[in-house]
């Protein structure tokens, strides 16, 4: 039986697809904290004793909490087929199958993880976790998408700039450090997913001036950025990158201060967590952009061939 086939475009599609539902379950994992369903299914891998889905319909916690696992399925299958799809790409390269079976151990640690939290009626260093875990698998299927974008004989790409290059790394740790600050403050503030659900033993005040400190650290880092890639002269190959960047964090900082001093409303919590979302895969898109990379064969437009003409005599 012959094996299946499909192109290298449309891989990076499939990769795509599994990037943007890995961002979609972030956000409907905070929204079953937010809505305080986070033991609306109080049993795991069954939503309760004997049952997978919920006893009743009207049960409005069990429904979200059900939903948001049924989501993670949808997402496995997503990262099933980014699998299966690097073996039938033609031609086969082992980086992007070693990729998509990284994405495959992220999904189901976050499944383990998942019902540890439910096990454990969400105990903050638990869901703490959970997220942190999310977000580095949405960071694994970013650099996929970017690496089934390469040309398939290229090794090592010339970087744009060395310190703008470096800069980059540097963002992508400060990045990190801003998701477990602000992490911290979420599980210390009122929505734990539960009314009964325990939180961090911290002061929300002080962990909230530290979760700012960290994000302005991170703002004056992008704006230096922008600042060393304009004087070395390659702002214009990163201004798309950098843009977004900026505008992301700025909005993102503009959330954050609103939504504390107005008692974080669980809405604005929500947008606050898709601009986290948003900040951390501009983040890590930005620092795999430091490196210049030839076009690959299946993006260059095609060159018309011309007729050879026979000299006569």
């Amino acid at each position: 039986m012959r094996r299946p086939t499909i192109s290298p475009r449309t891989y990076r599609r499939i990769t795509l697809v599994a990037a943007i539902l890995l961002g979609i379950i972030i956000v409907t994992g905070a929204a079953v904290r937010l809505t305080q369903s986070g033991l609306g299914c109080p049993r795991w891998p069954n939503c309760s004793t004997g049952r997978l889905t919920p006893r009743s319909a009207s049960d409005y916690h069990a429904m979200v909490e059900f939903v948001n696992r049924t989501f993670t399925g949808i997402l496995s299958v997503a990262v099933i087929v980014a699998v299966l799809g690097s073996i039938w790409r033609v031609p086969r390269r082992r980086d992007l199958t070693w990729l998509s079976w990284g994405l495959v151990a992220f999904v189901v640690g976050q499944i383990v993880l998942g019902g540890v939290v439910v096990l454990l009626d969400l105990a903050p260093w638990a869901v703490m976790w959970h997220f942190l875990l999310s977000t580095a698998a949405l960071a694994g299927a970013i650099v996929l998408y970017h690496r089934a974008g390469r040309p398939d004989d290229a090794i090592v790409g010339r970087p744009v700039d060395d310190t703008v290059l470096t800069m980059g790394r540097v963002l992508v740790g400060v990045a990190t450090l801003v998701l477990v600050t602000g992490s911290v403050v979420t599980n210390t503030g009122p929505h734990a997913g539960d009314r009964k659900a325990k939180r961090f033993d911290f002061t929300l005040l002080s962990v909230a001036r530290l979760h700012g400190i960290t994000v302005m650290v991170f703002l004056t880092l992008v704006v230096a950025t922008i600042w060393i890639a304009y004087r070395r002269g390659v702002l214009p190959r990163l201004q798309g990158h950098l843009t977004v960047l900026l505008v992301a964090v700025v909005v993102q900082g503009a959330i954050g201060y609103i939504q504390y001093f107005n008692g974080v409303p669980p809405l604005l919590v929500g947008f606050h967590i898709v601009g986290a979302v948003v900040v951390w895969s501009a983040t890590i898109s930005f620092a795999l952009a430091g490196r210049e990379w030839p076009a690959p064969a299946w993006r260059q437009a095609p060159t018309q061939q011309s007729t050879p003409v026979l000299a006569a005599g």
